[in-house]
């Protein structure tokens, strides 16, 4: 008998960031370690959908601000795929 599979927010996060740029569900399935089926079905279920084939993003304004640190567009990328991914940036003060 296979056992339940345990769904958590960031392999699900996981699995509609991959599909909204334009992963295969091969490709997701083999990066979770599950099957094709598994996959398809968990995303059909959490609404992981591909983008609108006319769909471009917008692009970034070289003219903004630098971002703070910890802001989740960069700490996003730094963490993904490590064991820190789908946790906060900590928002720690050090003081001597």
């Amino acid at each position: 008998m296979p056992r339940k599979l345990i769904w958590t927010d960031v392999q699900d996060t996981q699995i509609k960031r991959l599909r909204s740029q334009g992963s295969t569900w091969d490709t997701i399935a083999e990066a979770m370690g599950v099957t094709r089926w598994t996959v398809i079905e968990r995303g059909r279920r959490i609404g992981a959908r591909l983008p609108p084939p006319d769909f471009v993003p917008d692009p970034e304004d070289p003219q903004r601000a630098p971002l703070p640190p910890g802001d989740p567009r960069t700490w996003n990328v730094i963490v993904q795929g490590s064991c820190l991914e789908g946790i906060a940036y900590p928002n720690r003060k050090e003081t001597r």
